[in-house]
């Protein structure tokens, strides 16, 4: 590496998953100037999904979760400025303002900046224990007032929502799930799928209420003890947890005149409408060849692989983010595997019975091509799901069906 680069300083704002990618993935490549991360948390990056899952649960433990420690930091020549925000970019002068009054300047700069949990706009919601749940302080703020017995009301029925509904009951939690539309995981699944989740929810003893949005929330003293539904009932709770979409963090950047819709817009290499300036993670709308448009992915899979290409190009190198988008959910004891986007299909292939059986797979076709999967306890059937959504394949749909016949004879040659 020349001496020029060796001088140089990149500052990474966001101290996520996304972030600590492009950090190491800097160091990886063979920078060696200057790197310096910056996250709103006083805690080193980790990782946000088991949150609501094993870590709410108890099964796994605070340290678990940490993709970089502050010795892997400091080995790698990372300088962690955290539990501080950033409150402006000035990309003229090349300088970042933290809220302590310092100034940090830089050569070239990524936002990673994720986003923050969109909170419900009803009366009550700023009664003590109505909660939102992003962060490691939010869940041992949660799990600090769980008692077994109580009763935990849950305002939306997608991931973090019903997650959340499993890990409660695992700790012998009331749990009452309200959904204003009229299906679970509505926004990304079929209804087939979206029966399945209904269905062992039900039977793990959950109150699921779907097709009823929430009307306010009541307490005496301050605290929240009852909720009203959009039908003027009732439900008695101890505790609100609020599960309802995700905002991204794009004020910075907006103030800064960098291009923002639905988050921070970027090319297919990551990089913003500064070319000094990368882009990755939750906050980030990029061009997508599976939405067949823009689009913002709120995954580990597109804040890991994204920010990889954002270090790239931030290390001069032209390429592109094409990867197959992914997801996961863990409930009770069923792992729902999600690969493609499923939006604008058009029929649907089951390999399995959601109805009656705990692990299928449902194959989303749009004119005859496999643009999604869903795979619930099937990792194979996922496995080979990502490299056939990925060919752009057009699958028998007897052959897609039929258990007896594996997904990679399925594999153009």
């Amino acid at each position: 590496m020349s001496e020029s680069n060796q001088d140089q300083h990149y500052v990474i704002i966001g101290a996520g998953q996304a972030g600590a990618e492009v950090a190491s993935s800097l160091r990886k490549r063979g920078f060696e100037g200057r790197i310096t991360l910056i996250g709103e948390e006083q805690a080193p990056p980790y990782r946000r999904p088991p949150l609501s899952k094993a870590y709410f649960s108890g099964d796994a433990t605070g340290d678990s979760l940490f993709v970089m420690k502050p010795e892997q930091l400091e080995k790698a020549r990372i300088d962690f400025i955290g539990g501080v925000a950033v409150t402006a970019i000035d990309p003229a002068a090349h300088t970042v303002a933290l809220a302590d009054g310092r100034s940090i300047g830089y050569d070239r700069l990524a936002l990673t900046t994720g986003g923050r949990p969109r909170p419900i706009p009803v009366a009550g919601a700023d009664l003590d224990g109505v909660c939102l749940l992003r962060s490691i302080a939010d869940v041992d703020a949660i799990r600090e007032r769980c008692r077994e017995g109580m009763h935990i009301t849950i305002v939306g029925g997608g991931f973090i929502g019903l997650e959340v509904a499993a890990s409660a009951r695992k700790l012998g939690l009331d749990v009452t799930v309200v959904e204003a539309l009229d299906r679970v995981l509505a926004r990304v699944t079929a209804p087939v799928v979206s029966r399945f989740f209904e269905r062992i929810h039900r039977e793990a003893g959950v109150d699921l209420r779907t097709g009823i949005g929430v009307q306010a929330f009541e307490g005496d003293d301050g605290r929240v003890s009852r909720v009203t539904l959009g039908d003027g009932t009732h439900i008695d709770t101890d505790l609100v947890v609020v599960g309802i979409g995700l905002i991204p963090n794009t004020e910075i950047a907006e103030a800064a005149g960098l291009a923002v819709d639905n988050g921070i817009i970027v090319d297919e290499c990551a990089r913003t409408s500064d070319p000094d300036i990368v882009a990755a993670g939750d906050c980030a709308n990029h061009p997508n060849r599976f939405a067949g448009g823009r689009t913002r992915l709120e995954s580990v899979q597109n804040a890991m692989e994204q920010a990889r290409v954002a270090a790239a190009t931030m290390l001069g190198a032209e390429e592109v983010y094409e990867a197959v988008p992914w997801f996961w959910s863990d409930q009770y004891d069923c792992k729902l595997q999600m690969a493609g986007l499923s939006g604008g299909f058009d029929a649907i292939v089951l390999r399995g019975d959601p109805e009656s059986e705990s692990r299928f797979s449902a194959f989303y076709l749009r004119e005859g091509r496999l643009i999604a999967a869903d795979s619930v306890g099937r990792p194979q059937d996922f496995m080979f799901a990502k490299k056939l959504v990925t060919a752009g394949i057009a699958p028998d749909p007897e052959q897609l069906a039929d258990p007896d016949v594996p997904l990679k004879e399925m594999l153009p040659a």
